[in-house]
């Protein structure tokens, strides 16, 4: 009975977390807040790849020390950061303060990238439950959706009473600092196996996690993988905002409000949609996988469903029909919270359990480079094309993990 109470207590505080960490009232407005402070997309694709630049230079070392000092304290130092960025985006809309504010949003996510999946694991594995590793995850990543679906609404109706974009900033602040709170109780176990010496070890630490993920060819595989799809939606998916602004412009029965409150509305009304559905396909992600046949095939079936998805967006954009590409951008975005748990387990599955959190804190660190290069140059063509370019893109990259996947063996399913 205790151990079933603990249980119950520590997937309490991974779903909790979740949901606290999506309180991101920003999120769903993030470019139409750029814009608000008078940035192109060019210059908001530049905020995003210097964003990702950041990640890249820390994102390894800052798993190491996780796995080496703490994990604990470096999801405090994580969210901390978030706190100072937000405060930073909140007031400002200098140039370069801007990107001070998206360097120290890089630090939160570099701490807090893999570092958390790895908490989790490593409980379940204290627990002998590593077998759970996607129904877990794919639990507390609902609990996330559902975060975000409730933050989408709190920030419309703050904009819609405000009127500016940039207060959902301030809003960011009290759940993160809650979420500090919520990690003083987790249990040891997330902590992880910490060393001495741990100056000299950290070097090679994250040595052996890069060359472990370059040899192990499934490590590998999946690495690029991730950065096909995650680095892909990670760039295309806030286009969404404009594409509802236009359709939000072209609604005859909102005519009576201010074009900020419109878009408001129907921002919030599809992200809070949007999010709950994905809180379901995240929770189900286990039995999809279970009725795709495994992991591996399930990854298959969710590239497919972006390739289809991201080709239809190209004349949808094109032509300006906004009703049709917002359902479209909601497929892609069920998609990847179908195929995010599934890929985090198919990694976990082939990574030393010593070097988890470093070996996903570079898995987010190839997709971060993929963004670094292709945001700025997205942000340009859009500028110069309209929105249509980002079709492109997202097919392209689904095409060629396509092509790739079937020309080689399949390995993870096999588990060998």
């Amino acid at each position: 009975m205790g151990n079933e109470s603990a249980a119950k207590r520590a997937m309490l505080r991974f779903s909790l977390y979740g949901f606290l960490k999506n309180q991101t009232y920003y999120e769903p407005f993030l470019i139409l807040a750029f814009r608000e402070k008078g940035l192109s997309f060019f210059m908001i694709g530049l905020l995003v790849g210097f964003r990702g630049l950041c990640i890249n230079l820390f994102e390894v070392p800052s798993g190491a020390v996780a796995d080496l000092y703490g994990r604990r304290k470096a999801m405090i130092v994580s969210f901390g950061s978030y706190i100072a960025s937000f405060v930073v985006l909140a007031t400002s809309q200098v140039l370069w303060h801007l990107f001070a504010a998206m360097f120290l949003f890089s630090l939160g996510e570099v701490f807090r990238t893999g570092t958390h999946k790895a908490m989790i694991f490593d409980w379940l594995r204290a627990h002998g439950r590593a077998d759970e590793r996607t129904q877990v995850y794919g639990y507390t990543r609902s609990w996330s959706k559902m975060g975000s679906a409730v933050a989408a609404i709190i920030a419309a109706a703050l904009i819609f009473w405000r009127g500016r974009y940039s207060d959902v900033f301030w809003l960011c602040l009290i759940p993160y600092a809650a979420n500090i709170v919520n990690f003083l109780g987790y249990p040891p176990e997330t902590e992880g196996a910490r060393t001495a010496d741990k100056e000299r070890r950290v070097v090679g630490h994250v040595w052996a996690a890069a060359r472990q993920a370059w040899e192990n060819r499934q490590q590998r595989r999946l690495i690029l993988e991730s950065t096909g799809f995650e680095g892909t939606f990670e760039i295309a998916k806030d286009y969404l905002q404009p594409t509802i602004e236009m359709a939000a412009m072209g609604l005859p029965i909102l005519v009576g409000l201010a074009d900020r409150q419109r878009t408001a509305l129907l921002v919030g009304a599809v992200y809070f949609v949007l999010y709950v559905l994905s809180s379901v396909a995240s929770r189900q992600a286990h039995r999809t996988a279970r009725r795709c046949g495994g992991d591996d095939a399930t990854a298959h079936a969710a590239w497919i469903a972006v390739l289809a998805s991201y080709g239809a967006l190209i004349p949808a954009l094109y032509l300006g029909w906004s009703a049709v590409a917002i359902p479209i951008f909601v497929l892609i975005y069920l998609a990847q919270n179908i195929w995010r748990p599934v890929l985090v387990s198919r990694l976990n599955a082939v990574s030393d359990p010593a070097l988890a959190a470093t070996t996903l804190s570079i898995e987010s660190q190839t997709k971060s480079l993929y963004a670094v290069a292709m945001a700025p140059a997205l942000g340009l063509a859009v500028d110069r094309l309209g929105l249509w370019p980002l079709g492109i893109v997202g097919a392209a990259a689904a095409a060629l993990a396509l092509m790739t996947r079937t020309a080689a063996t399949p390995t993870t399913s096999r588990g060998d």
